[in-house]
């Protein structure tokens, strides 16, 4: 499997007599668009977690493109094109769109100039052609002036995911990227997302599973730390032990368990 981009084997995490994630085996090719499903208390964000390097697993092995990166730092795995959106996106909220944009752009390109950039020049920047494409594609040019404080919660969101992507990750992680949003800004932000399809691997978690059926390739199903089913959309959501656990379905007559 040449083009397996990241891999997670028998990947266990405890929190005392937790055990959070339980042995998880987990395969993501290059270019894949992969959601993981789960109810609260599944696993899902601790494997997330383990995935970015803000958790150390207790026992497996991670490989990113055939490294082990199991105990790489959060840091060197952005370095390395291992991105969550907000390892790199912490947003300057007294900053406006832009300026935010040019703060990623810089740290990417030209680390040694930042300090430079926020003092002196950034002006000189607002016309860079990556800065004008990123502002476009994720429909930003009506705020790039805006101070970031004063986005709505979609605005923020596209900015978080345009920084992301402006950083130029070969994976991009997305913990929930539809909560808390409208739905004209789920629409908008799944809009963008789908611009960077075949352009980078994309690993999601989310909730609103409706939301996600025509942008997801694989679905990856946890439950209480447990992979319990893998494979496409419907597939997935009508596995038995999927219905048990995520649905609450007991009976193949489709009587919900109250």
């Amino acid at each position: 499997m040449s083009n397996v981009i990241l891999q997670a084997q028998g990947v266990t995490k405890r929190f005392g007599n937790l055990v959070a994630v339980n042995s998880v085996d987990f395969t993501v090719k290059e270019f894949e668009v992969v959601g993981i499903l789960g109810s609260n208390g599944a696993g899902k964000t601790t494997f997330f977690n383990l995935l970015t390097g803000l958790f150390f697993p207790d026992e497996g092995v991670i490989t990113y493109r055939g490294v082990d990166i199991t105990k790489m730092s959060a840091q060197d795995r952005v370095e390395k094109g291992l991105t969550r959106t907000f390892q790199l996106t912490s947003t300057f909220d007294n900053l406006t769109v832009t300026d935010n944009l040019l703060l990623v752009y810089f740290r990417k390109n030209h680390a040694s100039s930042i300090k430079d950039l926020l003092l002196t020049t950034r002006k000189s920047h607002y016309q860079n052609p990556k800065i004008l494409d990123i502002l476009a594609t994720f429909n930003l040019e009506d705020v790039k002036d805006k101070l970031v404080q004063h986005l709505s919660l979609g605005e923020k969101r596209r900015l978080e995911i345009a920084m992301a992507v402006l950083a130029e990750p070969r994976v991009l992680l997305l913990d929930e990227p539809l909560a808390g949003l409208a739905e004209s800004e789920i629409k908008g932000v799944l809009d963008v997302l789908r611009q960077h399809i075949g352009k980078q691997t994309i690993i999601l978690v989310e909730h609103k599973i409706s939301h996600i059926e025509n942008f997801v390739e694989r679905l990856i199903v946890m439950h209480e730390g447990r992979v319990i089913a893998e494979g496409g959309y419907e597939e997935c959501l009508n596995h038995p032990e999927v219905r048990r656990s995520y649905w609450q379905i007991e009976s193949e007559d489709g009587v919900e368990n109250a």
